[in-house]
């Protein structure tokens, strides 16, 4: 098992490599396979081919959290190594063979995004140096109409709207769950029902509720209204409130996660299925073919799958209009 370059030529693929990263990542064979969008079965039987092939384990079956053996390690090592530089290398001569200069101003509805997005702005802009980029809170405009009239290039947002020459572009599914503070009576709940909300003040955005999951797919189908409904441009002010106990706030699984697990927040799901958007995003169907665009997608993709907590695949590949 020393010589690692006789295995890449003889037996690896690199299928092999990212499939390994994904079960890193996701801990389980049944998130992996969603990650790569194939089923589970046949992710199993792809694990087994490979380690027929080596003739060794790679990881320890059943077992919590998943452990792999000391030939698994090595390979995601490996993986490590090569997948960044295989990714970076292919970057670069699309943009060689591109050599377009562009434009991707990007307004963004889901407002607790920013923290995955600059991180990827920031790689699209190092990669991709002469496109032009910006962006904005929807706050005070309607971004979608704007993209379809050429303002922005780009809308990040989790609710679709049928516009003629607009296409909707799936990054990943992701919970809206509920928050309170740890003292609310409610803290010790991990479903709540819309109704739970009617003597509630409901921490939201200024935006309109047409815009907002907590009302759009919880609270209005039931016909349930808060008793109050308090707004802030910033996620962390709404975190603040919640926690101090003035009132209870909405927010996507990956934002909670982190205050969930320092023990500030309760966390709940909204309603006994949850509440599962898909985070979208939106642009000309005139620009899908532009290389830079394309590029930014997948940039998208691949920082929050790496970096977020709970986010799910699409069932459904490809576009929406």
């Amino acid at each position: 098992m020393s010589d690692i370059s006789s295995l890449v030529s003889g037996v690896l693929e690199l299928r092999h490599l990212r499939t390994l990263q994904q079960l890193r990542a996701s801990g389980s064979l049944v998130e992996a396979a969603e990650r790569l969008c194939v089923t589970q079965s046949a992710l199993s039987h792809q694990l087994k081919e490979l380690e027929g092939r080596l003739q060794a384990t790679l990881f320890v079956r059943k077992s919590r959290p998943l452990r792999f053996t000391e030939v698994g390690k090595k390979l995601l090592q490996l993986a490590e190594k090569v997948l960044p530089q295989i990714a970076d290398t292919e970057r670069e001569l699309r943009a060689l063979q591109c050599g377009e200069a562009g434009r991707l101003f990007m307004a963004i509805e889901c407002h607790s995004c920013f923290n995955w997005l600059m991180p990827t702005v920031e790689v699209f802009r190092q990669q991709w140096p002469s496109v032009e980029m910006d962006f904005s809170a929807g706050f005070t405009f309607e971004p979608l109409p704007a993209l379809q009239r050429g303002e922005v290039d780009a809308v990040i947002t989790s609710d679709p709207l049928e516009l003629e020459g607009v296409a909707y572009q799936p990054l990943f599914v992701y919970e809206m769950q509920l928050a309170c503070a740890n003292q609310h009576p409610l803290a010790s709940r991990g479903v709540w029902q819309p109704q739970d909300l009617a003597s509630e003040t409901v921490l939201t955005y200024p935006v309109e509720r047409s815009r907002l999951d907590v009302f759009k797919r919880f609270l209005n189908p039931a016909g349930v209204e808060p008793k109050q409904i308090r707004t802030s441009e910033l996620t962390l002010m709404m975190v603040q409130l919640a926690a101090s106990n003035l009132g209870v706030c909405a927010l996507p699984n990956w934002v909670l996660e982190e205050y969930r697990r320092q023990n500030l927040l309760s966390v709940a799901s909204a309603g006994d299925d949850g509440v599962w958007p898909t985070l979208y995003v939106a642009l000309r169907e005139d620009s899908l073919q532009q290389i830079y665009v394309q590029e930014f997608l997948q940039l998208a993709r691949e920082h929050c799958f790496k970096t977020l907590t709970g986010i799910r695949s699409p069932s459904v590949t490809g576009s929406i209009k």
